[in-house]
């Protein structure tokens, strides 16, 4: 897993609502309705767009120094953290009883679809 962390600029809007940026990724906008809200959106929006520039191949810009961006008197910036995983299929050699297999086998089940049922949970990965 590897983790960026960017400053986000966060504007309040005359409704209470949050628009959220980020100063070196620019397009990178989101929107949450409490401050909760904001925050996952916030996060869920970095991890997007920081997953779509790897699956491009394009290059990922140096985070700012968080005391280095100005804010208008409605704004705060927060560091918000993103943790990409390589979500890419690696092939395992797995061994397991041949009655099993068989029975994986009649019953239709994917092994590697219960194998990786099984290792999040037992990772509490959820």
């Amino acid at each position: 897993m590897t983790e960026f962390v960017y400053p986000a600029v966060f504007h309040t809007n005359e409704d209470g609502s949050f628009t959220i940026t980020y100063p070196d990724l620019p397009g990178c906008i989101s929107e949450g309705n409490s401050l909760g809200n904001a925050m996952y959106m916030a996060q869920a929006a970095l991890t997007q767009w920081i997953e779509y520039l790897m699956d491009k191949k394009e290059p990922i810009p140096t985070a700012s120094d968080l005391k280095s961006i100005k804010t208008m008197p409605d704004e705060f910036v927060t560091l918000i953290r993103a943790d990409i995983r390589d979500k890419r299929a690696v092939k395992r050699t797995v061994s397991i009883p041949k009655w099993m297999d068989d029975q994986v086998t009649e019953s239709g089940l994917s092994l590697s679809r219960v194998l990786q049922d099984a290792l999040k949970k037992r990772l509490n990965l959820g």
